[in-house]
């Protein structure tokens, strides 16, 4: 036994943590970074210790394949022992572990497939929950699985949360009010020291970051070389941002490594190793508090971070880069002192925290939730309303998560698991991917299934280009670090997808029928018929949403493509295409066939101002054919006149040639009820009363212009209370003035007008009164050309003060008229003087 044990702080802790076990089963153990919770514990639950402690098999469920594999390594060589022996890992793909191991350490997925095979763990007395504080979704959901485990089956099975931080309330809560035992490390001052940008960044979006802000990481990383000491340590969103920065580094005055799950097993395993050198360690999240890195006394942080986000309406799914929250930064701080004193170059200004969130959102707040729909309902709990989890899935979330599930056959009308989707389950792949291989290896073989699905597991680097059938052939024969990976993974999947030989399908096709299989949503048809060599054709997804092809792309010219990875530019209307494969029409129907369908569709077409009556062949919202329709249903084309009359407008479908409506609304106005309401909503909302049965007969616009409005609207009238028979008097469409002229008013103005010649006014006294008395009639009089001469309300005033000052302008301009002295009593005429 390596002596080394004895100097972590967490050994202090240990006495406490048996006592807890022994008595409740269950304990919280907060502990910070780097006091040995991950790697001392196990060993002591386990009775390896030597302090005469009982053996129990341990565990230990880590949210990352690298720390599973650091943590086993770094136990094994506190033992003594070789990783395999008395500790050994499983993650996806690979297991080191014998007849003799009696601490495994696992990632929470495979703890999950392990949990859905076998409910009762059997032969394991203990399971270590790692970083739960992280609060990754298959974490959450392997702790309520095994409290359903414990309250059902195995009582004895013991429980052990164990966090980075100290905010424990809730998994104490979780575990039915199990003690929190406390480890305190030897944590050494840390100097904050605050290194914003020179200049404005823009801010992240999506996986962008701003190259400026790249450029500053760099240049603070050199700025803490020259005045610090010791081996630095930089956290960055991803491996993107980590290779950029790499590079930015060439001639730093240090090794520069950087960490990630993707790195080479030799460059994890030195970045995990105290070295000869100065070092520059570009990490993301996985250093937080999962892995101790040595020498550490700087810490460069640049405040980012990635999330999982979920566009349930456009069928898009991803990481996205956000601020890190508040404990994060703490923690990443918190690696500078771990040893020494230490400083953390933080790349914001102090004033941004107050903006910052307090902790990281919970995964399950975030994250697709089809995985976990599936989890639960394999687990017999299909709504998840049964579990212990620390935060409820969002409803949406869960209800997008079922419809994906049914459409997969995965899960029944009511939510249970079938046969089909406990073999998806068996896969530990997503339950996309688990039907591209289950039902891809039919189509297109085993081994090109698997190799496809391999490509879709672990998204390939981008310098390889986005289309995946040129990178699938770049793969197969690559020495790379990924290529490594890949075929790993491949071979895993062949075990899994049956023997099905190579079908005589290009490989081409196949590559494009098993994206499809995975995402037939994304199936996307280009919008052009026939693009052009390197054009850059907008394309239309199944699922609805536009997407474009990235700049530089080698899939312009194909008319149908598999979309396998997407994502939103700022600002941009359409998702950006990734990473695809080319498909042609007869493919994308086999692999879309449950999107495919045939409807019968009546509608406004807005474009063309006419009703619309087709039948169509779609696959999802990618229209493959159309034809009119002969005999269309008259209950849809009344609905699409309707939608017509809506957006377009009633006055502007419908013809009125009599001033009825204009009548009606003045009195609706002037008196109220029971005068109907004749505006165009009224008038929309009541049509069933007043424009029947004329618009159950027509059947396009030129119909609803033919339409006898006047007839129809006397519908309205208040014929029940006998106030309709009023209407002439209250409203009259013509008035006769003292010529004997029956003279039309004009209800379109803001009061009633009656235009006419002043002539045939003489001889009235008052102003006319419509509405039974309430509004008085505005006169517009007329010369005897026609022409606007006065504008009066009040007939007896005009006649005693405006009169004169229009006689003796336009007399003169019109001798052969009468203009007496005194018009109140001349006789109205039409006509001019008899010639003398």
């Amino acid at each position: 036994m390596n002596p080394a044990w004895r100097d972590l702080p967490v050994r202090t802790a240990l006495p406490e943590l048996h006592r807890a076990l022994d008595e409740h089963g269950t304990a919280v153990l907060a502990a910070p970074p780097g006091t040995g919770k991950t790697t001392l514990v196990p060993l002591a639950l386990a009775g390896l210790l030597g302090d005469g402690r009982p053996p129990r098999r341990v565990l230990v469920a880590e949210p990352r394949r690298l720390a599973v594999r650091a943590a086993a390594r770094r136990m094994a060589w506190l033992l003594g022992t070789a990783v395999g022996g008395a500790v050994g890992f499983t993650v996806r793909g690979e297991r080191r572990a014998g007849p003799d191991t009696v601490v495994e350490v696992v990632t929470t997925g495979v703890l999950l497939q392990r949990l859905q095979r076998d409910q009762e763990l059997p032969g394991v007395d203990v399971v270590v929950l790692d970083e739960c504080h992280e609060r990754h979704l298959d974490a959450d959901t392997a702790l309520a699985f095994l409290l359903d485990v414990r309250a059902a089956l195995r009582p004895e099975l013991g429980i052990v949360c164990a966090s980075a931080t100290s905010d424990t309330e809730a998994w104490a809560e979780l575990l039915g009010g199990a003690e929190v035992v406390e480890a305190h490390g030897t944590a050494h001052p840390v100097e904050t020291v605050w290194a914003p940008p020179p200049r404005a960044v823009r801010p992240a979006h999506g996986t962008r970051v701003d190259p400026a802000l790249l450029e500053h990481v760099a240049a603070t990383i050199r700025r803490a070389l020259a005045e610090r000491t010791g081996d630095v340590l930089c956290f960055l969103p991803g491996v993107g941002e980590i290779t950029r920065v790499a590079g930015l580094l060439a001639d730093a005055p240090a090794e520069v490594l950087q960490l990630h799950g993707r790195a080479p097993q030799a460059v994890q395993d030195a970045a995990l190793t105290a070295g000869v050198h100065r070092r520059i360690v570009l990490a993301t999240s996985v250093a937080e508090s999962s892995l101790t890195v040595p020498g550490v006394r700087v810490v460069v942080d640049a405040g980012l971070a990635r999330e999982p986000r979920t566009d349930h309406a456009r069928g898009l799914a991803g990481l996205v880069t956000v601020r890190a929250s508040l404990a994060a930064a703490r923690q990443r701080a918190g690696r500078a002192g771990r040893e020494a004193p230490g400083t953390v170059y933080r790349c914001w200004a102090e004033a941004e925290d107050a903006l910052a969130a307090r902790y990281p959102t919970p995964e399950i707040a975030l994250a697709d939730l089809t995985p976990f729909a599936l989890q639960t309902a394999c687990w017999g709990d299909a709504d998840a309303t049964g579990l212990a989890l620390p935060d409820r899935p969002p409803v949406g979330a869960m209800a997008a998560a079922r419809q994906t599930l049914r459409a997969l056959g995965a899960v029944d009308a009511d939510g249970r698991a079938t046969p089909r989707g406990s073999r998806l389950a068996r896969t530990g792949l997503h339950p996309r991917l688990a039907r591209a291989l289950v039902d891809g290896a039919p189509a297109v073989g085993e081994r090109r299934a698997a190799e496809v699905v391999a490509l879709l597991s672990e998204e390939p680097p981008r310098a390889l280009g986005d289309d995946l059938g040129a990178v699938l052939r770049t793969v197969r024969d690559g020495r790379d670090p990924y290529a490594g990976r890949w075929r790993e993974e491949v071979r895993r999947l062949r075990r899994g997808a049956g023997s099905e030989p190579d079908t005589d399908l290009p490989d081409a096709a196949a590559v494009g029928l098993v994206v499809a299989l995975a995402f037939p949503e994304r199936i996307a048809r280009a919008r052009v018929e026939k693009p052009g060599p390197g054009a850059r054709s907008p394309y239309l997804m199944a699922s609805g949403t536009a997407a474009e092809l990235a700049p530089g792309t080698a899939l312009g010219a194909v008319p149908w493509l598999a979309v396998a990875v997407a994502d939103r530019p700022a600002g941009s209307p359409s998702a950006r295409v990734l990473h695809a494969a080319a498909l042609d029409e007869e493919t994308a129907a086999r692999a879309g066939a449950a999107l495919l369908g045939t409807r019968e569709e009546v509608h406004w077409d807005a474009r063309r101002g006419e009703v619309v009556s087709r039948q169509v062949e779609s696959l999802g919202a990618i229209e493959l054919s159309e034809k009119p329709l002969a005999r269309p249903d008259s209950s849809l084309v009344r609905a699409a006149l309707l939608e017509g009359l809506t957006r377009e407008g009633v006055s502007e479908l419908l013809t009125f040639p009599s001033n009825l409506r204009e009548r009606l609304a003045f009195l609706r106005s002037a008196i109220g009820d029971p005068w109907p309401d004749v505006s165009d909503a009224a008038l929309l909302e009541r049509a069933d009363e007043w424009l029947e049965p004329e618009l159950s007969r027509a059947r396009r616009r030129s119909d609803l212009a033919r339409i006898d409005t006047t007839a129809a609207l006397q519908r309205l009238l208040p014929w029940a209370t006998g106030e309709a028979g009023r209407l002439d008097e209250l409203a009259p469409e013509r008035i006769t003035v003292p010529s004997g002229s029956r003279i039309r008013v004009d209800y379109g103005a803001e009061r009633p007008v009656l235009a006419v010649k002043l002539q045939e006014l003489f001889g009235w006294t008052r102003t006319p009164t419509l509405a039974g008395g309430r509004i008085p009639l505005t006169i517009h009089m007329l010369s005897p050309a026609g022409r606007p001469a006065a504008v009066t309300g009040d007939l007896e005033g005009f006649w005693q003060n405006g009169y004169h000052a229009v006689r003796a302008e336009l007399r003169g301009r019109y001798p052969r008229h009468p203009w007496p002295e005194d018009p109140t009593t001349a006789e109205p005429t039409k006509r001019t003087n008899p010639r003398k």
